[in-house]
């Protein structure tokens, strides 16, 4: 929809600021009305159709937010922006949950009000690519999910969980309200975010991924706000942060429980205030960014515990999207296998494998706490070993079996460097693996255990870091490699346990399974 074209009514009870709206709006060419109270609004919103609705929340008769239940129960298609006061962050979300597009926080930056309004005029007239895919993959007939160009091509699964999901993004994508989405590792959190930021009408800006339990403490807030040349030693010139890199588009902030309180209250002003200053700089800049999250943490349990910040929280989770867990959800296992086969075959450069009926109930038989990524590194471990066009799947009894079999805690080119020499004795000695609370498990561990008596190492630090490495492996191994879980077992966080793998190059695929 062309500027011109584009209708906008503004309502504000201050005569001055609304003239610099309409003044403004009319400078850009939109075709302006304007109102200085809720009854004003109502009765023009009565007489016709409007493409953009900006409201003050105070008004003299009533709130802005009457203005945005009328356009709700009415099923209107105006795209609402809502100015609050400085400071009135409750009030904002409100309004985002009411189903305002946008809001704005007074004093208004002009700038910024032109680009919020751009942003709402934009798809105005489009239709939602994403009810026709959702569609498309309810429909019993429809070609598997991956033949198609759709952005939610990913999210497969006939499953009325599925479906809800699919709906649930429909619904929200094209609001820059904030959303959360929560669910087990494996289960497609950033898939989902993908398919937020493709059927918006940021699309054709970039999608930033920020995995923050990956980032060391020290460099988050350059990081996330970028820095000037000179700012901290090694800073040779400026650097764009994580929101400058997503301006105009999409920036996606997986794993969000992870990060520390100091640098939860940085965030919380930058999305609140809609600026950020760089590392080094005396100015801030403005950014516009939609903000999506993820997390398989409990958040509120984690506010409750004082370990993430509430008014942080709700400013996160004003949309929420729940994704079920696979075992919720086994109905999807044929199109999910179908699926992850055909890209399997698609990145081999061979024919799709198929999966016999007995094969499927095998997999069905699985606890898959790993979700779909495990799934997929099942379907990968078989197609390794298969020799023929018939899939056959171990049973999970088997390939438990298998892997305590193979557990071999050091490549030989390490274990020959490691050695002890032939003058003395490799010896077996149980070794306690640590757990959360100080106590230990004694468990075996085939390796150079060196007691006090024989040779000391060659190379400390490298003996410590394979021992320390193998611990890791098994505990991981011993969790269906789910990160979280080995972490907690250990006594370690999820951040400590990612620095370890990083440092030890424990990859995110270990002989053969894809790690949480």
């Amino acid at each position: 929809m062309s500027i011109e074209n584009t209708s906008v009514l503004v309502v504000d009870d201050e005569p001055d600021l609304r003239t610099l709206y309409e003044l403004t709006l009319l400078r850009e060419g939109y075709r302006v009305h304007t109102a200085g109270s809720v009854q004003d609004a109502q009765a023009q919103l009565q007489q016709q159709q409007f493409d953009i609705l900006i409201t003050d929340m105070r008004l003299p008769d009533g709130m802005g937010m009457e203005l945005l239940q009328t356009l709700r129960s009415q099923g209107r298609s105006e795209r609402a922006i809502v100015m609050t006061a400085y400071g009135s962050a409750e009030n904002a979300i409100a309004a985002l949950r009411e189903g305002a597009f946008d809001y704005l926080t007074k004093p208004v930056d002009l700038k910024q009000f032109r680009q919020v309004v751009a942003s709402a005029r934009q798809g105005l007239a489009s239709p939602s690519p994403l009810q026709q895919a959702t569609t498309a993959n309810d429909s019993p007939s429809a070609p598997p999910a991956a033949t198609t160009h759709s952005p939610t091509k990913e999210l497969v699964g006939q499953s009325r969980a599925m479906q809800q999901v699919r709906e649930r993004i429909a619904k929200v994508a094209s609001s820059m309200a904030p959303i959360l989405v929560r669910g087990e590792s494996g289960t497609g959190k950033e898939l989902v975010a993908q398919a937020l930021h493709s059927h918006s009408q940021r699309s054709g800006g970039p999608m930033i991924a920020v995995n923050c339990g990956a980032i060391p403490e020290a460099l988050l807030e350059a990081e996330f706000f970028g820095a000037r040349k000179g700012s901290y030693t090694g800073a040779a010139q400026d650097r764009e942060g994580f929101f400058q890199a997503a301006h105009g588009g999409t920036l996606f902030l997986d794993e969000i429980g992870e990060l520390p309180l100091a640098m939860q209250a940085k965030l919380l002003r930058a999305i609140q205030e809609r600026k950020i200053r760089p590392l080094g700089s005396q100015q801030e800049e403005a950014v516009d960014v939609r903000i999506v999250s993820a997390t398989h943490r409990d958040l509120a349990a984690d506010v409750a515990q004082g370990r993430f910040r509430q008014d942080l929280y709700y400013r996160l989770n004003v949309i929420e999207i729940v994704i079920p867990p696979l075992r919720e959800r086994r109905e999807d296992l044929p199109q999910l296998c179908a699926v992850l086969l055909q890209r399997i075959a698609q990145d081999h450069g061979q024919p799709a494998y198929q999966l016999t009926a007995e094969a499927l109930d095998t997999i069905a038989s699985y606890p898959l706490a790993g979700n779909v990524r495990e799934l997929e590194n099942l379907l990968l471990r078989s197609v390794a070993l298969s020799d023929g066009t018939l899939l056959k799947i171990e049973s999970p009894a088997k390939t438990s079996q298998s892997e305590a079999a193979n557990a071999t805690p050091t490549p030989p080119v390490q274990a020959a460097a490691l050695a002890p020499p032939p003058s003395s004795t490799t010896r077996s000695h149980p070794m306690p693996l640590p757990v959360a609370g100080g106590s230990t498990v004694s468990t075996p561990i085939q390796g150079n255990i060196y007691p006090c008596d024989q040779e000391l190492p060659h190379d400390l630090q490298a003996w410590m870091d394979e021992l320390e490495r193998d611990i890791l492996i098994r505990a991981l191994r011993e969790f269906g490699f789910n990160r979280t879980a080995a972490a907690a077992r250990l006594g370690i966080s999820l951040r400590q346990i990612r620095y370890r793998m990083e440092r030890l190059h424990i990859a995110d695929t270990h002989d053969g399974a894809t790690l949480q």
